[in-house]
């Protein structure tokens, strides 16, 4: 029959002193039981029945609350008497800070090339295979190393179009090889064509209108492929500006009669902000900010998420600070919900129309 050395013994009878606060306990063990990473290297738990300490978010079959201990450090767990962990190894960075440095540095390769990286040249510098550095690197982004590399050159297009002497001179400078692909999607890159985005819009049509709603005033502007901007505010001249700066050289056309159909749905979400719509979006922005946009919309009516979950949910959960100034560049009020995003204790944070806008929208939802 096999017995348990007396070391292992006197850690069951007598827990070993610890810094941490005994209050956070409850958290820690919560932390442990749903192997939250957010928790590695802030604490580590230790378990008496086996000598053995690990991070939380080990995959190690779940201990017995009552055998288990939590230290603040790998030093003050080994002092006590535990070693680590065989299996997720707490005194060594752990597997997923090594793939975030690993992806981290191929995307200032991505960034820092003239030429967009072979998934072979990454896979490479990262060392690791070219399936395993593709699927980390998804992980990590959301996106893979082609469509990140895309998006890069996108980001820089858009910064170099109109300060270049051409379009073309732009197009290569900000690394695509061929204009003809480039232009062939250019749509959908800059919402407008290249000429125009870099002239400020111009020959650009957008047709808006400014309506009054319980909220205040409302602008709402469409191209032709979609409402483009829904604006709340107090004065109805500082939101014409705000269309005016963000397509300063764009035709602005006041909307006719038969824009009056698409003003009155808008006004309708408004006023009901939980029904759904059948409106088409004309969404501009980078590749991450379409990604937390398409969150903000899949968050049911009468809920609300944390930044926190809105990261977690589209795969990079320490992207909280990011996800929350995409919220904020959102210009499509009500549409993309954005109101529906509150800080992780409850409260209600920022809001680009107003917290009282958001409070009273977030009232409505939950009728």
């Amino acid at each position: 029959m096999k017995t348990r050395s007396a070391n292992s013994m006197l850690r069951t009878q007598e827990k070993p002193k610890r810094s941490l606060p005994a209050e956070d306990d409850a958290a820690f063990w919560d932390a442990v039981k749903t192997r939250d990473r957010a928790f590695d290297g802030k604490v580590f738990y230790a378990v008496a029945s086996t000598g053995i300490y690990c991070r939380p978010s080990c995959p190690a079959r779940l201990p017995q609350r009552k055998n288990v201990s939590f230290y603040a450090s790998c030093r003050e767990a080994e002092a006590a008497g535990f070693r680590p962990c065989k299996r997720c190894k707490p005194n060594e960075t752990s597997l997923h800070d090594r793939h975030v440095a690993k992806v981290a540095m191929a995307c200032r390769i991505i960034e820092d090339a003239d030429e967009p990286p072979s998934l072979d040249e990454l896979a490479t510098a990262a060392e690791l295979s070219p399936y395993h550095f593709h699927r980390v690197f998804k992980a990590m982004t959301g996106l893979t190393p082609k469509a990140y590399a895309a998006a890069h050159r996108q980001k820089r297009l858009q910064a170099k179009l109109p300060k270049s002497s051409s379009v073309t001179e732009a197009i290569h400078d900000a690394g695509f090889n061929s204009s003809g692909r480039f232009y062939a999607d250019s749509a959908a890159v800059l919402g407008m064509t290249p000429t125009e985005f870099r002239s400020g819009g111009e020959n650009a049509e957008l047709r808006f209108a400014i309506g009054q709603c319980s909220l205040g005033s409302i602008l709402v502007a469409s191209s032709d492929k979609g409402i483009a901007a829904i604006f709340l505010g107090d004065d109805p001249e500082a939101l014409l500006h705000n269309l005016e700066d963000r397509f300063p050289k764009a035709k602005l056309i006041g909307g006719d009669h038969t824009f009056e159909d698409t003003m009155a749905k808008v006004i309708g979400l408004v006023e009901a902000p939980g029904t759904a719509h059948d409106l088409p979006l004309d969404v501009r922005g980078t590749a991450f900010q379409h990604r937390v946009w398409q969150a903000l919309r899949e968050i049911p009516s009468g809920t609300t998420a944390t930044y926190s979950e809105i990261a977690e949910r589209i795969g990079m959960p320490k992207a909280v600070r990011a996800v929350a100034a995409a919220c904020a560049a959102n210009k499509i009020a009500i549409a993309i919900p954005c109101h529906r995003v509150v800080r992780n204790d409850g409260s209600l944070s920022g809001y680009r129309w107003g917290v009282d806008r958001k409070r009273t929208l977030l009232a409505r939802e939950a009728k």
